[in-house]
């Protein structure tokens, strides 16, 4: 099997704290080595190219580990052994090692015929890179606390030449790689809390948490903070957008008094006109009264609009594509949140989420070069390396920059958050993980049909949540939302 290692796509993919999931049947060196490339794309996009040697041992340990369970699998059954049965685990295990390495491919094969796979993941978000193992051999009781017990080992070894003359089971390798592993995290200032060994399912699950440097997260919140900061072309709202916002605000304001200054602006009058009349709102006839249309769209309903309208207006420079997105992300939230949660305080929230969940990445897009370059010294003072730049403009922390935009610009709590964490549902306040979870698989659906993403980079617990257990299920619902949403893009265009 050879793995095509596509650096833009992988990059992209790190940027935009999406998951990266490779399957295979077998681990072999080549496999080893490409996975090892990868792992150098995820590293240098965070500035951690230096912990690349330990990261790359641990990656390789957890990897033999789990072409090592599901080989001893099919040899056991190839056997007539009971991997269960200590006497037979015994027997079996003396020759184990001699047998397969000397008939690999034939195990491989046995593998695959037997629908053994492994499964690599590599997901980078916020500060933190996690890496995972997966194989479909469960781990017994047994092997599970083996396994513990070595870490247990290790905690009090501090050198590869204590662990070398530690009493180790010696039947298997995996009894000295698991104690070099967690003596790797040590070089690296992790303990061995960073690595975890646990059942999902029917599968085995070997996971590495790597946090990134304290001092690189750091460099990026200041560099993050040092951009919208300087941004010029960021003032605030335009007057009249924070005049109506003020307006909605009173509780003594008539809605025709705000109607009436909604329709001194030609845009915004357009823009509201348009939305009412669009299938989120399934109106039985089309709208014409500016009056009508407030009643329709309800005060918060407007107060949202006004944001995205705002937003589009300061930073809109012909990004045509990226507001696109942003417009189908927000119907299929809106969506969502109507067919599957049934809130409907949920309804606004998710659509100006979703329209605005990328607003960090428009502000590299109205960047003057004057800010470009001194970004670039920032980054070049801090040590920070030549290419981090650029990794910013092209995505990495774009949800944190949006966010501090947003509330740069006085923006509600509830807006910045979804904003803050439309990548990352799983660190999002409980409070408004509905949302931001709406949001985020919305994003996904869209990155989907526009084959940013596949099926398997979804997080498992959204798609649960959402009740989606297979692609089919995905599938069936995406064709309904494209058929919708192509159905109101067509009556609005005639």
């Amino acid at each position: 099997m050879t793995i095509n290692i596509d650096v833009p796509k992988i990059q992209k993919i790190a940027r935009n704290s999406l998951p990266l999931i490779i399957k295979t049947h077998k681990i072999n060196h080549e496999i080893e080595e490409q996975m090892e490339q990868i792992l150098l794309i995820f590293l240098e996009e965070f500035g951690q190219k230096e912990i690349l040697a330990q990261i790359s041992y641990c990656l390789r340990e957890l990897l033999v580990n789990a072409n090592k369970a599901n080989t001893k699998r099919v040899y056991f059954i190839e056997k007539n052994l009971d991997i269960e049965d200590d006497d037979d685990y015994q027997t079996g295990m003396e020759s184990f090692k001699s047998d397969t390495l000397s008939n690999i491919e034939h195990y491989f094969k046995k593998q695959q015929e037997a629908g053994l796979y492994i499964k690599i993941g590599f997901h980078a978000v916020s500060d933190k890179l996690t890496i995972t193992v997966r194989n479909n051999s469960k781990i017994s009781t047994k092997e599970h606390m083996r396994a513990y017990d070595r870490i247990a080992r290790s905690r009090a070894l501090n050198t590869l030449e204590e662990a070398m003359t530690s009493v180790l089971d010696s039947s298997e390798g995996a009894g000295l790689g698991l104690v070099i592993l967690v003596l790797m995290l040590k070089k690296i200032g992790l303990n061995e809390d960073a690595f975890d060994l646990d059942v999902d399912g029917d599968e085995t699950v070997a996971k590495l948490v790597i946090p990134f440097s304290e001092i690189h997260k750091e460099n990026l919140t200041a560099l993050s903070k040092e951009i919208v900061k300087e941004i010029n072309e960021l003032p605030q709202f335009p007057e009249n957008i924070v005049q109506l916002q003020k307006m909605i605000d009173d509780p003594e304001s008539e809605i025709t008094d705000i109607a009436r200054n909604i329709a001194m602006d030609m845009s915004l009058t357009a823009d509201l006109l348009k939305i009412v009349n669009s299938a989120q709102y399934m109106l039985s006839k089309k709208v014409d009264s500016i009056t009508e249309a407030v009643k329709l769209v309800g005060l918060r309903g407007l107060k949202n609009l006004l944001y995205s309208y705002g937003t589009q207006k300061v930073l809109n420079s012909g990004l045509k594509e990226l507001w696109t997105h942003s417009n189908k992300t927000a119907f299929y939230a809106y969506a969502l949140a109507k067919n599957y949660i049934r809130k409907k305080e949920l309804l606004d929230d998710v659509y100006i989420g979703a329209i605005l969940h990328d607003i960090g990445k428009v502000v590299f897009f109205n960047a003057h070069p004057a800010l470009v370059g001194k970004i670039s010294a920032l980054a070049k003072d801090r040590e920070m390396g030549k290419d981090i730049f650029e990794a910013l403009s092209a995505g990495l922390n774009h949800a944190e920059i949006g966010a501090l935009i947003a509330e740069k610009w006085n923006f509600p709590d509830d807006l910045v958050t979804s904003i803050r964490y439309h990548h990352d549902p799983m660190t999002a306040p409980h409070e408004k993980w509905e949302t931001v979870a709406t949001i985020y698989f919305a994003n996904c659906i869209a990155n989907y049909e526009e084959k940013e993403i596949s099926f398997e980079q979804i997080s498992k617990t959204v798609l649960k949540f959402f009740k989606i257990s297979a692609e089919k299920q995905f599938n069936t619902l995406l064709n309904k939302l494209m058929e919708i949403y192509s159905k109101e893009s067509n009556v609005e265009k005639s």
